[in-house]
């Protein structure tokens, strides 16, 4: 007797699995790591505890898109292989750009080793960073205010140690800045392919450079508390004993990678093209596995018994500028932008849409019409008649609708455009503003979106008048402010949706100068006619910018910020909270939330601002709220 059930067939699988599963094993074999996960998502590549994240490659694979996620895949793999964050640790610089460069020069290194030991991983990764490139017009850069200079140093470090030339797309970053940096650090750059394979000695070499740059930075303490862990005679030892070292670090180092060719070998054919096809470099160092090892960048203490906020001045207000995001970039990039982040982050966007519908509802449940009734005037009650029916000397009776409380709100979100931000912070906080502005307008609460940064690195414009003017002592601050409008309070979500996208843009993100960030956002509220006004400050971290710090007192930026948050909260109506991600924001702010996870941001903002319009509106101040002005 025959059976008439068909026996189950398998689920045909995609066509880029062979492909992933190929990837992964030679991610596990280079790293020398066999229980490292590996995933594929429609994110930017990186790596958080054991879990590598490469981007998802598409159903009809062609040999560039292959080579450029293989690319990312060789970077990442080797990161792990090539890189102590121990010492990563004690290293790195702790101002803002400074820590950039490092950043980048290292990854520079790890790429290099494979680079040159590894015909395919070379290929990959030239892949990897042309596509990189292409994907932030690099090769349309004019300006070196708009060329990250992280990006020109490890493009030159690249080239000294594996003879490539930086990518087409490339180029032109790279021209803007070679003739300064090889004329202020051209030997330090010679210096780097001797010590390679040596983190330590290779990450002094670089401090070298940052002097050269004037990005250094007093490192005598730290070598003091070095030398007492070390001994002594450790640190002074001869240089054929240092010679040894690296030696024996060149062995192991070869040893490893000889081990993950080796093991290459043994791998199915998949898989051994993943290694020796060609690919690409990997995603920004801020998005790739330090992140829990990274050192806490340097900042200012702070002293009560500092004047605070009067002492603090512009150095000039010439080259500030307050810009609509439309207006800093062409309106197909401005699409191709937000496509990119409506792609970056899919899987958020649901997330993140459900707790901004508890908070709709939560609205809409105030918005709901509330009456007070048996008054003797208003509108006449009909369900009330029947008294005056069965007493016709019953007064009659009215009833009046009740105010809602958050009706004639407006909501301001400042979000911090500074370049430690970039990567998934960003990303994220970029979505959650797009879905809590699309919320609140559909509950009648106007919203408006802004952000703060500077126009340059180190300065720009300020700084060389101030150099121009022969350096007078005590400058103020030193750099050419941003301030970006993405959406202003009356401007509907649609038509400003878009702009969003900005914050996607390469070369936006540079430093931050909060203080008057925040001034500039209270006083546009201010001007607001709304009766309730919410100012949210989304951070990660104190003010920086070295070019003010280096030439003022140390906590001269931190000091401002203190004084305008006290003049905020002690004598505005302006309801201020703040969100830090990463960074302890308690100590400025009293109504304030730290993140650790840049992942929780959108839960955070939904349950403050709920927490916000489920209390009653503050009573309006008891003195006026005091003008400030910045002395010129």
């Amino acid at each position: 007797m025959t059976s008439n059930i068909k026996p189950k067939t398998p689920a045909k699988e995609a066509p880029t699995e062979p492909f992933k599963r190929a990837v992964g094993v030679c991610v596990r074999a280079i790293a020398g790591k066999g229980d490292i996960e590996v995933a594929f998502a429609a994110e930017r590549p990186g790596l958080a505890a054991n879990k590598v994240r490469l981007p998802e490659p598409p159903r009809r694979l062609n040999e560039r898109e292959a080579a450029i996620v293989r690319g990312h895949a060789d970077s990442i793999a080797l990161r792990l292989a090539c890189h102590d964050p121990a010492v990563h640790r004690k290293l790195v610089p702790g101002g803002q750009q400074a820590r950039a460069v490092f950043e980048a020069i290292e990854q520079a290194r790890v790429e290099a080793i494979g680079s040159r030991r590894m015909g395919g991983v070379k290929k990959n990764l030239a892949a990897m960073l042309d596509d990189r490139f292409h994907r932030g017009k690099y090769d349309e850069i004019s300006d070196r205010a708009d060329a990250p200079i992280e990006d020109a140093i490890a493009m030159l470090v690249r080239e000294r140690l594996t003879g490539e030339l930086p990518p087409a797309t490339a180029r032109k970053l790279v021209d803007l800045w070679r003739p300064l940096i090889e004329e202020r650090a051209g030997r330090n750059l010679d210096r780097l392919e001797r010590v390679l394979t040596d983190q330590r000695r290779f990450g002094d070499v670089v401090h070298d450079l940052l002097d050269c740059l004037d990005m250094g930075e007093d490192r005598s303490s730290q070598s003091e508390e070095e030398e007492g862990e070390q001994g002594e005679d450790e640190n002074r030892s001869d240089e054929s004993g240092r010679d040894g070292e690296t030696s024996d670090s060149d062995d192991s180092e070869r040893m490893s990678l000889e081990e993950a060719e080796a093991s290459a070998e043994e791998m199915p054919d998949a898989a051994a093209d993943a290694i020796e096809a060609p690919a690409a470099d990997m995603a920004d160092d801020a998005e790739m596995g330090d992140s829990e090892t990274a050192a806490e960048p340097w900042r200012p203490k702070h002293s009560r018994n500092e004047p605070r906020g009067p002492d603090y001045r512009p150095f000039t207000g010439k080259y500030d500028e307050v810009v609509g995001a439309e207006n800093l970039c062409d309106p197909e990039e401005l699409d191709r932008l937000r496509g990119y982040l409506d792609k970056q982050l899919s899987h958020l966007q649901g997330v993140v849409a459900r707790l901004a519908n508890r908070l709709q509802r939560l609205l809409l449940a105030q918005q709901s019409r509330a009456w007070e009734f048996d008054l003797e005037e208003g509108l006449l009650d009909p369900a009330r008649l029947s008294r005056v029916i069965v007493d016709p000397l019953h007064p009659l009776s009215f009833k009046r609708e009740k105010d809602t409380d958050f009706r004639d709100t407006v909501v301001a979100l400042l979000l911090d455009n500074s370049g430690s931000m970039r990567g998934r912070p960003i990303t994220v906080a970029a979505t959650c503003a797009d879905i809590l502005a699309r919320t609140l307008e559909r509950c009648g609460v106007k919203v408006e979106i802004l952000g703060f940064t500077t126009r340059a690195w180190k300065g720009g414009q300020s700084r060389e008048a101030w150099l121009a003017q022969g350096k007078p002592a005590n400058p103020g601050r030193l750099n050419d402010l941003r301030h970006i409008i993405y959406k202003s309070a009356d401007a509907p979500w649609r038509r400003a949706r878009k702009n969003l996208g900005l914050m996607m843009r390469e070369g936006l993100l540079k430093e931050n100068i909060d203080g008057e960030a925040l001034d500039w956002a209270h006083k546009r509220l201010l001007a607001r006619s709304e009766t309730r006004k919410i100012l949210m400050m989304i951070s990660d971290g104190a003010p920086v910018d070295d070019s003010t710090l280096s030439v003022n007192p140390g906590n001269y930026l931190e000091r401002h910020l203190r004084w305008v948050i006290e003049d905020i909260e002690t004598r505005s109506p302006v309801e201020l909270i703040a969100i830090g991600i990463g960074h302890d924001v308690t100590r400025y702010y009293r109504r304030a939330v730290t993140l650790v996870d840049a992942e929780e941001l959108g839960g955070v903002m939904t349950e403050k601002l709920a927490e916000l319009f489920e209390e009653k509106s503050p009573e309006p101040p008891q003195r006026p709220v005091r003008p400030r002005r910045l002395n010129a």
